[in-house]
């Protein structure tokens, strides 16, 4: 009897932390999931029947960022980046996911409320931009009251009254001024942040480049100085980290971007640049295709393994280069 229940115990003892363990695992495998796309245009449009509101110059853009970041939030196992419990702590490529689409919408937040909302450098602030923008650069980590979800939710609601104000007739305090200088500002944030995630990618494999920091310029300096070889090469630890924040990032610009295709249409058309402004869309889409490996891989260039981060970093730096271009086009064109 005695050597009965001691058998129990020991298979009890072994039993309910291989249940624990089980279970985290299966948690982590249904939470580690990133969200399909939505259609921009057909989101606005929906928004604007639902809160009774005119579809105006801006409001596709500004509707595309709230619906975006109420995916973030709302997703399968909701907003990942700041939890601390198991099995929520252990999973990191949602997370980085969420930083990449986050940094987009603090950067077009930052543009709505500098460029997109005033007419010229002298113009007074949009008040409920005022709002919503560093909202959104609150702590993205933060657990602890007042939490980053809550933050960020007040960010949308700046944004809704923003777009009910915008889209009202009787109020011309809010506006959206689709202008190509202000497209061209906010392509430039865009192609700074592409340019950087390329540069991350493609060090997966480690390179040596040459230090062309001050090329160009024969007067330039720097504050400190750096050796004319440089040895670039990503961590191993932060390769599926840049990885899954460049996918974040991409899925966030394809939104916005199909959403300025609509609200800069007469300005695209004029500069002969709509196909230009596909095109990029149409690369940084190639971004989002479903990773059918249940890693992402690390191998040599020409190796016998794929490597997941330069196939990644090619078609963003192709969506940078044509940045590049339609931002000459826009400014010349």
């Amino acid at each position: 009897m005695i050597k009965q229940l001691s058998l129990r115990r020991r298979s009890l003892s072994i039993g309910i932390p291989s249940a624990l363990v089980l279970i985290c695992l299966v948690m982590m495998f249904f939470l580690n999931h990133e969200p399909p796309p939505f259609n921009p245009i057909a989101s606005a449009t929906m928004h604007a029947q639902e809160h009774h509101h005119r579809v105006v110059t801006g409001y596709t853009t500004t509707a595309t960022m709230i619906e975006t970041v109420n995916v973030m939030l709302s997703k399968r196992g909701g907003y990942l980046s700041n939890d601390i419990l198991p099995p929520w702590v252990f999973l990191d490529n949602v997370p980085n996911w969420e930083f990449g689409v986050l940094t987009q919408v603090r950067d077009l937040a930052r543009a709505m409320r500098n460029d997109f909302s005033r007419s010229q450098t002298q113009s007074t602030e949009d008040l409920d931009l005022a709002v919503a923008d560093p909202l959104f650069h609150y702590d993205s980590e933060r657990w602890f009251p007042p939490d980053t979800e809550g933050r960020y939710r007040k960010a949308n609601e700046a944004l809704e009254k923003y777009l009910t104000r915008l889209s009202s007739p009787s109020n011309p305090e809010a506006q959206f001024y689709a202008r190509a200088d202000n497209l061209v500002d906010w392509l430039a944030i865009v192609e700074k942040r592409l340019g950087s995630l390329s540069q991350r990618l493609s060090a997966s494999v480690g390179r040596t480049r040459l230090n062309t920091d001050l090329s160009g310029d024969p007067e330039a300096r720097q504050s400190t100085a750096a050796p004319n070889i440089l040895m670039v090469k990503t961590p191993w630890t932060k390769i599926d980290d840049n990885f899954y924040e460049a996918r974040g990032t991409a899925w966030a610009l394809v939104h916005f971007l199909h959403a300025m295709e609509v609200d800069f249409e007469d300005v695209l058309r004029k500069k002969n640049a709509t196909v230009s402004f596909r095109q990029i869309i149409r690369e940084l889409e190639s971004t989002q295709e479903p990773l059918r490996s249940p890693m992402v891989l690390n191998g040599n260039q020409f190796g016998l393994f794929a490597n997941h981060s330069l196939v990644m970093a090619n078609y963003i730096a192709r969506a940078n280069a044509a940045i590049i271009d339609l931002r000459k086009l826009l400014q010349e064109g």
